[in-house]
């Protein structure tokens, strides 16, 4: 069980280094989002064909699949974007209100009541978001966007919930996230047209982020989450995603001292998401001691 817990939390630790390199990479957050999907893909089935780990599934299960993995790629795309208007704080301030807001969305999906409660708490977290955007105007549009990354995030993790039955966690990995690269190839001239970028391919050091992007925060982290949650519970592994965004602006602050270019009400607003979202995973472990039995969809991917 130690163990598990170590790569664990090793795992949430190195996806808290996801929006340092997103930062330090180039590209703008399409191209970045392409290439790191293009190495991931490629990467998986290399390694996934060494290893015997690849099935065959249906032509229209694959496309529910890629369908999931295209908004995966759109919640990837908005949070590097989202670096890059604003700064990596900021975008994972906006990520950590995903909790509350899938207990917002959810229902909406699955035609459950809405609980006051997580309700009440999601509007707290929004005062937060509400007063760091108040105080923060020069990183608005980063703010929005960050938001709607946060909206997609919860938007894949519902359709994943609705997904087929009867395929690993690997299968459904390797296959949404080339559906999503796949998805993401056909966007792409769209998006490069409404917003240009002149440059398109990796440079120097950008190949270096990259990979350490698609290979360490992504193929790595994979393999030591699905590893440790065949020790712990899915329940604790979501417990324990809360922590990313706080490693991540850690980091950012260490890394590219964002936390001088932030405004004191930052730390406040930022002070009550945390606060509504260590309420609403203290409500979910009080729900969890009385239930003889809970099981937890998660997801695999990280920003």
């Amino acid at each position: 069980m130690k163990g598990a817990l170590t790569r664990l939390h090793t795992a949430v630790f190195i996806w808290g280094f996801t929006g340092v390199l997103g930062r330090a990479i180039s590209l703008n957050e399409g191209w970045l989002v392409w290439w790191r999907m293009f190495i991931t893909a490629i990467s998986l089935w290399i390694l996934f064909y060494f290893l015997g780990s690849i099935r065959k599934i249906s032509l229209r299960d694959f496309f529910k699949i890629a369908a999931v993995g295209t908004v995966l790629s759109l919640h990837w795309l908005t949070f590097y974007g989202s670096i890059k208007y604003a700064n990596v704080s900021i975008a994972l301030t906006c990520l950590s209100t995903t909790g509350l807001l899938s207990a917002v969305i959810e229902p909406l999906f699955f035609r459950r009541r809405i609980n006051l409660y997580e309700l009440v708490l999601g509007v707290f977290a929004l005062a937060g978001i509400a007063l760091i955007y108040a105080t923060n105007l020069s990183f608005s549009t980063g703010i929005y966007v960050g938001l709607i990354s946060a909206v997609l995030t919860v938007l894949v993790s519902v359709m994943n919930k609705k997904l087929i039955d009867g395929y690993a966690p690997e299968t459904i990995t390797l296959y949404q996230l080339t559906g999503g690269f796949l998805g993401l190839s056909i966007l792409m001239p769209f998006y490069n047209h409404l917003f240009p970028s002149v440059q398109s391919i990796p440079q120097h050091f950008d190949w270096l982020w990259l990979i350490i992007l698609s290979w360490c925060c992504t193929i790595l982290t994979f393999m030591l989450y699905i590893n440790a949650l065949k020790k712990v519970s899915a329940f604790t592994a979501n417990l324990t995603l809360t922590l990313e965004p706080v490693y991540g602006i850690i980091l950012a602050f260490i890394i590219y001292h964002e936390n001088t270019t932030l405004s004191h009400y930052f730390f406040l607003g930022f002070s009550l998401i945390l606060v509504a979202v260590f309420l609403q995973m203290f409500r979910l472990i009080q729900e969890q001691r009385k239930l003889p039995v809970t099981v937890i969809v998660f997801q695999y991917y990280k920003p």
